[in-house]
């Protein structure tokens, strides 16, 4: 790893616990999180070229407390701050090594989910705070336009300013009910890890290792929670599979052309012990149904061997818990793999009137898929181009453009069949 990208790295993993610090310690997460973006702007000019710090957690938060500092001794800031800074800190980081223990990041997903604000912008917010994302991605996360993301970020963060509500760790009540939007959040953190919406890679393993080390802190604090061990094991399960997706190119391999006996066997384990025992539980929510879900992916050794018509009542059981989108295009193309390519088809065109989907290139791409499957390689080929056009993923884009090849190919040898 060179020291650019040691750098990088660093940073992606110790700026969201710095920014967890210093926002217990400041009160304001507007103002702590222009302090550290300053300080991680200086660290990527420096560390490259004078290397990293023996601590370099210490070493961000100190330059983020010193900016911090300087900004609210400036008039109007000291009129409101003046009190709240009065604080010392040590070169080197020092401050924090009494706290070197503390979980930073964890206590900032929490306090991101603040009361103050509606659940979609205290995702959002979090995306940006915790897991790293931009708001392009965190924009195609939920279906939206970056500029509608980008407003709900800046009146998230407005309102938490104006709300005087201190920023601390949530009691066990605040924690709870704060608990849904923090695990929607490391849903979609790790969502855009394994699949990355955008890029030249199929998957960026910092967020997804990000997302699983978070869901296991929550795990640790909340054993016993079915949704919370159910969001591990689907984790676990998926990200099993992460070595066999990609080829010796770094192209796009999907599920049913995987080599299995590249999945991560242990993983595949640890996440099927944790579904089973949450199953057993008083309440079965969606994360346990899609790691159900993923489980029975996981078992087949082979694709041949999938076990559908269970997976299709999986998602009969999902679809009446989440009204998503993206579940009903799983349940189409299971769907299709029980009743036939027609009956999916028949699943999707109920998705046309779907404005949240309307456009999307999965819509496409299942579309795609499931005409291949029905024998209509010409409209198979329209589709996978129409998806390939509307991805912003580089792999994405090669796979569905060599797949639309593929069909208009057969379609032309068929019509060369025909005319003979």
């Amino acid at each position: 790893m060179t020291p650019e990208s040691l750098a990088l790295h660093l940073l992606r993993e110790l700026a969201p616990q710095v920014l967890g610090a210093l926002a217990r310690r400041h009160g304001d997460f507007a103002e702590a999180e222009d302090a550290v973006q300053e300080a991680v702007i200086a660290a990527a000019a420096q560390w490259p070229v004078a290397g990293v710090p023996d601590n370099p957690r210490g070493w961000l938060f100190t330059v983020a407390m010193r900016r911090l500092q300087d900004a609210v001794r400036s008039e109007q800031a000291r009129r409101r701050r003046e009190k709240a800074v009065a604080f010392d800190f040590y070169d080197g980081g020092a401050v924090l090594q009494a706290e070197a223990h503390d979980d930073d990041s964890l206590a900032l997903l929490f306090m991101c989910c603040h009361p103050s604000l509606s659940t979609a912008s205290a995702i959002a917010l979090t995306l940006r705070a915790v897991g790293g994302l931009t708001t392009a991605e965190i924009a195609r996360a939920f279906l939206v336009p970056e500029a509608t993301m980008a407003q709900r970020i800046s009146r998230a963060k407005q309102g938490i300013r104006d709300s005087g509500i201190p920023f601390t760790m949530p009691s066990d009540r605040e924690r709870d009910a704060r608990l849904g939007g923090v695990l929607h959040v490391l849903y979609l953190v790790f969502n855009e890890g394994y699949a990355s919406t955008a890029g030249s890679s199929v998957h960026r393993a910092d967020l997804a290792n990000e997302a699983i080390r978070l869901t296991r802190a929550v795990h640790a604090l909340l054993p016993a929670h079915g949704e919370v061990s159910g969001l591990l094991a689907l984790m676990l399960l998926t990200d099993a599979r992460r070595a066999a997706r990609t080829g010796p190119d770094g192209q796009l391999v999907p599920l049913d052309e995987q080599d299995r006996t590249l999945w991560n066997r242990a993983q595949i384990d640890e996440g099927i012990a944790l579904v089973s025992a949450a199953l057993g539980g008083d309440v079965v929510g969606p994360y346990q149904v899609q790691a159900a879900i993923a489980a029975v992916h996981d078992e087949a050794a082979r694709a041949e061997d999938t076990d559908w018509p269970q997976i299709l009542a999986l998602y009969e059981v999902l679809r009446r818990m989440a009204d998503n989108p993206m579940v009903e295009l799983g349940h189409a193309i299971a769907t299709a793999m029980v009743q036939g390519p027609a009956a999916g088809l028949a699943r999707l065109a109920l998705l046309d009137a779907d404005a949240r989907v309307r456009g999307h290139y999965r819509l496409d791409a299942v579309r795609a898929h499931l005409l291949e499957m029905s024998g209509d390689p010409d409209g198979a080929a329209r589709h996978y181009r129409a998806a390939a056009e509307r991805t912003m993923s580089l792999p994405e884009r090669d796979y569905l453009t060599l797949r639309a090849a593929r069909a208009a190919a057969s379609g032309a040898r068929r019509d060369r069949q025909v005319a003979m």
